[in-house]
């Protein structure tokens, strides 16, 4: 009796110790983070492979809907409002399903409820906070693993793009960011310093907004900075000038920036710097 109960604890200590060890996850996580304007956004999935099998239409049924993922849910989240499809979403998190209406279409829900596993057994359309009917390109290969990204990014917008197996889709999203920068610029400029001039010369440079203003402001930076003004600020001044149609102060600018760059020894706006002295015609 002992002897079996010998036999017994070995078998019990061997699957205790085959419990610890660890192996990889079928579906791997993923997380990414990035900015987009002033707004953080934040994605969470698991990341399942084709694995020889066939995908959409097979393992996930057309006229069904997906987990956009594997395992918990796949989340996105928001620091700020966001529009998507034309509907506004508040900051926050939410759980993202795709009904697979075709091979051709799709439909990307944002659904309030984030913290399920899997997808719900049934939608409650009063979670739904929108929905966005997308077109499935077919890309000329295989892609093994999904893949969700945020890209082609600017100030004011991004696209969140997923892709799996041989099936592409693309959600474009606006962000906030002007109505809060305008806010900002307009609150700071009230007793601003050398930086806020700075920033918000840049910013009406970048979005094409009144380049005179933009004129104006780099030079009260300037002003404030006198000889100490560093090579990227005269950099700037230059390129305002230029796109206000002023080569000569285009000119003048650059070459203090260039000057200031040789000084520092930066070798990126030298170059710079010079490209723009010759496509300005400088002497």
């Amino acid at each position: 009796m002992k002897k079996v109960l010998s036999i017994f604890a070995v078998i019990a200590l061997s699957f205790s110790v085959n419990a610890q060890i660890k192996t990889p996850q079928p579906s791997p996580k993923a997380k990414l983070q990035q900015q987009v304007g002033l707004t953080d956004v934040t994605i969470e999935y698991s990341r399942p492979g084709v694995k020889g099998r066939k995908i959409f239409g097979g393992l996930e049924p057309f006229g069904t809907v997906w987990r956009t993922g594997a395992n918990k849910n796949t989340t996105i989240k928001f620091s700020t409002p966001v529009t998507i499809g034309g509907q506004k979403l508040k900051k926050g998190t939410y759980a993202i399903f795709t009904r697979l209406i075709s091979a051709k279409e799709w439909e990307v829900i944002f659904y309030k409820k984030a913290d399920n596993w899997g997808t719900p057994k049934k939608i409650d359309e009063k979670k739904i906070a929108a929905t966005v009917k997308v077109e499935v390109m077919e890309v000329p290969f295989v892609v093994e693993t999904l893949a969700i990204d945020v890209n082609n990014i600017t100030n004011n917008r991004a696209n969140l793009e997923i892709i799996w197996e041989k099936s592409y889709v693309v959600v474009p999203f606006a962000v906030p960011t002007d109505k809060a920068v305008m806010a900002n610029i307009e609150k700071v400029l009230d007793g601003p310093s050398g930086n806020d001039y700075y920033a918000a010369a840049v910013y009406y440079l970048q979005e094409g907004k009144d380049i005179e203003k933009a004129k104006e402001w780099i030079g009260k930076t300037i002003a404030m900075s006198g000889d100490k003004t560093p090579f990227w600020v005269l950099r700037q001044q230059s390129l305002i000038h230029a796109k206000a149609g002023d080569k000569k102060g285009a000119i003048a600018a650059a070459k203090k920036s260039l000057a200031a760059a040789e000084k520092a020894e930066n070798a990126h706006h030298i170059k710079l710097n010079k490209e723009s002295l010759k496509e300005w015609g400088a002497k």
